[in-house]
C-alpha cells in the first residue's frame, strides 16, 4: 500500500507538461513519423527510376525524420507527458518526375515548419519556457530544410526540359548526401 501511494506521489509529481502542449506533441511526433514514412516512400519511387543520388538523398532525410520523431518522443516522456504512437495514412508512390516529386517535399517542409511555429504559440501562450527553448532547434532546422529543399527545386526548374537534367539532379543530390553523411559524422 505504502510503495503504491509513494509511486502515485511520485507519478504526480513528475507531471512538468500541460495536457494540451502534450496533445499537440504528440500530433508532431506523428507528422514527425509520416514524414519520415513520406521520404521513404519518395526514395523507393526514386530508386526504381535509375535515380540513386536522389534516392540516397531521401533515404537520409527520412532517417533524419526519425531522429526528430524520437526527439520530441524522449522530450515529452522526460517532461511528464505520455508519448504515444498514432495510425498514420499511407504517404504517396507516383511522382510525374523529379519536378513534381521536390514540389510535394517543399511544400510537406512548409507545413512542418508551421506546425512547429504552431507549437511554438502555444509554449507562448503557456508560458512554458523549457519547452520553447527546446523547439527552437526544431525552428533552425526547418529554416535550413526549406533553403536546402528550395535550392533542390530551384535547380530541376533551371533544368526542366533539358535530357541531361534528371542526370545533374541525381548526382547534386548524391554529393549533398555524402556531404551530409559526412558532417554527420564529424559530429
Amino acid at each position: 500500500m505504502f510503495d503504491t501511494q509513494l509511486k502515485l506521489n511520485t507519478l504526480k509529481h513528475k507531471i512538468m507538461i500541460s495536457k494540451k502542449l502534450e496533445a499537440a506533441i504528440n500530433d508532431q511526433i506523428a507528422l514527425e513519423e509520416q514524414s519520415s514514412r513520406i521520404y521513404l516512400a519518395m526514395a523507393s519511387w526514386c530508386e526504381s527510376q535509375g535515380l540513386s543520388g536522389a534516392a540516397r538523398f531521401l533515404y537520409q532525410h527520412s532517417d533524419e525524420e526519425r531522429m526528430h520523431q524520437l526527439k520530441f518522443v524522449h522530450y515529452l516522456n522526460d517532461r511528464g507527458g505520455y508519448a504515444m504512437l498514432q495510425a498514420l495514412p499511407q504517404p504517396g508512390t507516383q511522382y510525374k518526375n523529379m519536378e513534381e516529386l521536390f514540389d510535394q517535399v517543399l511544400k510537406h517542409e512548409q507545413h512542418v515548419s508551421k506546425k512547429i511555429n504552431d507549437l511554438v504559440d502555444i509554449c507562448l501562450e503557456e508560458r512554458d519556457h523549457t519547452t520553447n527553448n527546446f523547439l527552437q532547434w526544431f525552428v533552425t532546422e526547418q529554416i535550413e530544410e526549406e533553403s536546402l529543399v528550395r535550392s533542390v527545386v530551384d535547380k530541376i526548374k533551371l533544368l526542366s526540359g533539358s535530357t541531361a537534367g534528371n542526370f545533374y539532379i541525381d548526382n547534386f543530390l548524391a554529393g549533398l548526401a555524402s556531404a551530409e553523411a559526412a558532417a554527420e559524422a564529424s559530429e
